[in-house]
């Protein structure tokens, strides 16, 4: 049973960012890592797939709504409608055995932290790896999401909007640890540590520059330079993405809360 869990998302295939959160004093000596989906839809798919992968049982690995679609394309299916050209060059980078990691992922998994309870890990949701829920998502959403949720569960972190943020609703805890590599609104890399003193949310500091090249150099999507600019370089921010993401969360149906 772990006494310390590190929460990673929304990796999206950018290695460094990724070594840099695993290099944390605290994330490496965490007795699990959970990422919560997303991992390598991005401009270094199988650099890190394989670098998870060496976490070996320290890893736990969540399926995210990309990593479905990944497997989708790789396979030759008809990719989802909108789907990132980072996303199509990023299925064919992979080799049969990335593919098949990808396709075994499991969505949501349930741990019992040490003096910590149930804690379930999802990406979009507990029913859904690609249903947006947000900070400001009204209540009775909340409660329609989590309907099917154990009351054993205490906690439920996700992912999939790539903004960080701890709340409760009706006495659980809700936990977004945020994208490790395509951070909205995070002045660094964002990720949780979960135990039994309770949620908190971190941010590892890094150069976003340095690290945007590092990227542009090791990757071969020939459209790397203007991805890292967006996604790495001067990242979203909070307010963009939330406003982005907020007609998805069901709220124009009516605020009856």
């Amino acid at each position: 049973m772990p006494q310390r869990i590190a929460v990673l998302s929304d990796v999206h295939g950018v290695l460094p960012a990724l070594e840099a959160v695993l290099a944390e004093p605290e994330v490496a000596e965490a007795d699990l890592v959970v990422v919560t989906g997303d991992l390598a839809a991005g401009p270094q798919p199988a650099q890190v797939l394989d670098r998870l992968a060496a976490l070996g049982d320290r890893g736990l690995l969540v399926r995210g709504n990309a990593d479905r679609d990944l497997v989708t394309i790789a396979g030759g299916g008809e990719p989802p409608e909108g789907t990132p050209p980072v996303d199509l060059w990023a299925a064919a980078q992979l080799s049969d055995s990335h593919v098949a990691t990808l396709a075994a992922l499991p969505h949501p998994i349930v741990l019992t932290l040490d003096g910590g309870g149930d804690v379930l890990f999802c990406h979009g949701t507990p029913r859904d790896d690609n249903e947006v829920v947000l900070v400001d998502t009204r209540l009775s959403r909340w409660h329609e999401v989590l309907a099917d949720v154990a009351d054993s569960v205490r906690t439920v972190v996700c992912g999939h909007t790539h903004v960080p943020f701890a709340r409760l609703v009706d006495r659980r805890w809700v936990v977004n640890s945020g994208s490790v590599g395509m951070p909205y609104g995070s002045t660094g890399l964002p990720w949780a540590l979960l135990s039994a003193a309770g949620v908190q949310l971190r941010t590892t500091p890094v150069d976003a520059g340095a690290l945007a090249d590092e990227v542009i150099a090791a990757s071969a999507f020939p459209e790397v330079a203007e991805w890292a600019e967006t996604y790495v370089r001067r990242p979203l921010s909070d307010t963009v993405a939330v406003t982005a993401f907020a007609p998805r969360d069901g709220r124009d149906a009516g605020w009856d809360d």
